[in-house]
């Protein structure tokens, strides 16, 4: 593990310091946008139920409630336990809100309704606020009420079915939460905008970042192909991403992944591999024909690719420029070199879980680089803090405790 310690969060603020986010979401989608917002410095309060985001155990940890997943999600954070179906609990929720400048949220809005949080009474208390829902779908369709989850969602947005037709006939789901990242990245660009909007015109406003029409978008920016004409020109879906043998080639001893793709990387690998005659084949004349028989070609090439070892292979592509890449494991990931260069991954010392890995804010900025600001916090570990910050007395804060409407370590 590289043991390169991440900036003081001291020593460069980032380029949101002074922004305050109310970060009411769970699980993955939002907790994952609103971290790379506290890794830009906000100040982002994690507000928590009794029992915390059930993302916490989730994956092996130490103390229980700090699986991985957790942890990478949350880091540059503050927790503040809050029981937001007791008055007194909402009351503290409305108070923090008229505090921040956002305030995201990943239930459906109905349920924020009925916890007496929908917009207008968040608007109330903060009219500037940016009030952010990230949730299955748009409010305006008949899927409005359902609930979603990423498998869901892949699911219709014609991810399996995609799989399915590109490989052995059988639907599944990519390994990855996909739909969940996807979307938080939209709400972390929805938000950027917001607040620029608003520091132009000092307009708060409520956006919805639903996730089938984030995802619809996502998949068929790539396969909506013919479909995208009336009437349409072809049944849609891109015959590169498709073809049966677009995946890592098989070499002698292993796997290597290979892109050749312009002109010039085709006339070089078919010459480095004595495959020159094929050059004459009006299969690979253009991109547009390679594209339009890429199933049979890719077939071809995979043939070729079983001749040499995978080191071979690395250095004979190496020499042409064609682009390559290492099939790694989540293991050799970890150990990959350029990783190691760059500093990727710092080894830090947390309060309950001792050493873990974190991984660095992945853009490199010239002035104001963001970074993780502190580890992803213990269950209510901010409680008393925050509510002090709120300018709570001992005595309303001990009767908060004593009634159920906020908890902290010990409660």
């Amino acid at each position: 593990m590289t043991e390169t310690a991440p900036p003081p969060a001291q020593a460069n603020p980032g380029p949101l310091a002074g922004i305050r986010v109310l970060d009411l979401t769970s699980v993955l989608m939002g907790p994952y946008a609103t971290s790379m917002l506290g890794d830009m410095g906000a100040d982002v309060i994690k507000l928590e139920g009794p029992g915390g985001d059930v993302i916490r155990q989730v994956g092996p940890s130490r103390s229980g409630e700090m699986g991985g997943m957790f942890m990478h999600a949350n880091r540059s954070k503050r927790s503040i336990a809050v029981n937001l179906k007791a008055p007194a609990g909402r009351d503290v929720a409305l108070r923090l809100a008229a505090t921040a400048d956002v305030l995201v949220y990943n239930v459906r809005p109905q349920a924020m309704e009925r916890l007496g949080l929908g917009y207008e009474a968040i608007a109330q208390v903060q009219p500037g606020i940016i009030y952010v829902g990230t949730f299955g779908y748009g409010q305006g369709g008949c899927y409005a009420a359902k609930p979603a989850y990423d498998d869901l969602i892949q699911g219709i947005s014609g991810v399996p079915a995609l799989i399915a037709e590109a490989g052995d006939g059988t639907p599944r789901y990519v390994p990855v939460n996909i739909a969940d990242r996807v979307v938080g990245l939209h709400a972390l660009a929805a938000i950027l905008g917001a607040l620029r909007h608003r520091d132009r015109t000092g307009e708060g406003q409520r956006i919805d970042v639903p996730m089938f029409e984030t995802m619809a978008s996502f998949v068929l920016g790539d396969h909506l192909g013919g479909l995208s004409y009336d009437p349409p020109l072809d049944g849609g879906g891109y015959p590169r991403l498709l073809a049966r043998d677009r995946r890592p080639y098989r070499t002698a001893d292993g796997h290597l992944c290979v892109v050749i793709y312009t002109d010039r990387h085709w006339h070089r690998f078919l010459e480095l591999t004595g495959h020159a005659d094929w050059l004459a084949d009006p299969r690979f004349a253009s991109h547009a024909s390679r594209t339009r028989h890429i199933a049979a070609i890719t077939e071809q090439v995979a043939s070729i690719f079983l001749t040499r070892s995978t080191a071979e292979w690395e250095a004979l592509l190496g020499s042409a420029d064609i682009p390559h890449a290492p099939m790694h494991t989540l293991d050799s990931m970890i150990h990959d070199p350029h990783l190691a260069e760059i500093g990727f991954f710092t080894s830090l010392d947390h309060p309950t879980e001792g050493t873990v890995r974190s991984m660095q804010v992945p853009s490199r900025w010239s002035v104001s680089q963001p970074a993780p600001s502190r580890p992803a916090p213990r269950f209510g570990e901010h409680t008393l803090d925050i509510l002090r910050e709120l300018g709570l007395g001992e005595a309303e804060v001990a009767a908060l405790r004593a009634n159920g409407a906020v908890l902290a370590p010990g409660t």
